[in-house]
């Protein structure tokens, strides 16, 4: 008897992570701009890693620092160098879940609205945030888009022109599209 419940327990357990699927990126991006009046800071990263869980709604991104690209060349030099740091801190990370993933229906094409909520580690810092976004799901494979703003300061970020020439709130957005 003790074997038959097993059995039932481990062939339940199987169709349950089988019933879970993973989506993941390699690809995915991330923006910021910190641009202020005097000076426009954006740059573009499109080597994100990401995983999303359809079940659960979990849901991580990685990005590394020193991934991010410039148009001015000095200006990535010293955003890895003086604010960032990447070469002591060398990627940021977030880890959440999204909160409605109930309502999205990964088997239709559509647009869901979602809430994301979970903690972004960057600096050194990690700091707690939600936001709202969107998943597209397009022939059984979902991207996901959304923008939410940081405080620089929150994250340990300093630096002589953050206030002045850097905005003191950069907005980050971000685009995945999964397999």
């Amino acid at each position: 008897m003790k074997k038959q419940t097993l059995l039932l327990v481990l062939i339940v357990a199987s169709f349950q992570l089988q019933a879970q699927k993973l989506f993941a990126t390699k690809t995915g991006q991330i923006k910021f701009n910190a641009s202020s009046p005097l000076e426009q800071i954006v740059a573009i990263n499109n080597q994100v890693d990401s995983k999303m869980i359809d079940k659960t709604g979990q849901i991580v991104f990685s990005a590394l620092i020193k991934s991010f690209k410039f148009e001015n060349q000095l200006m990535e030099d010293h955003f890895n160098e003086n604010y960032m740091e990447s070469s002591k801190i060398p990627k940021a990370e977030f880890k959440g879940y999204i909160t409605n993933v109930s309502s999205v229906d990964f088997s239709k094409n559509g647009k869901y609205p979602i809430t994301v909520e979970g903690t972004l580690a960057m600096h050194g810092v990690s700091q707690k945030v939600s936001t709202a976004g969107s998943i597209i799901i397009e022939n059984g494979k979902p991207s996901i888009s959304g923008s939410f703003k940081v405080k620089i300061k929150d994250y340990g970020i300093t630096g002589l022109y953050i206030g002045e020439k850097i905005a003191n709130e950069a907005e980050i957005s971000i685009n995945c599209k999964y397999e």
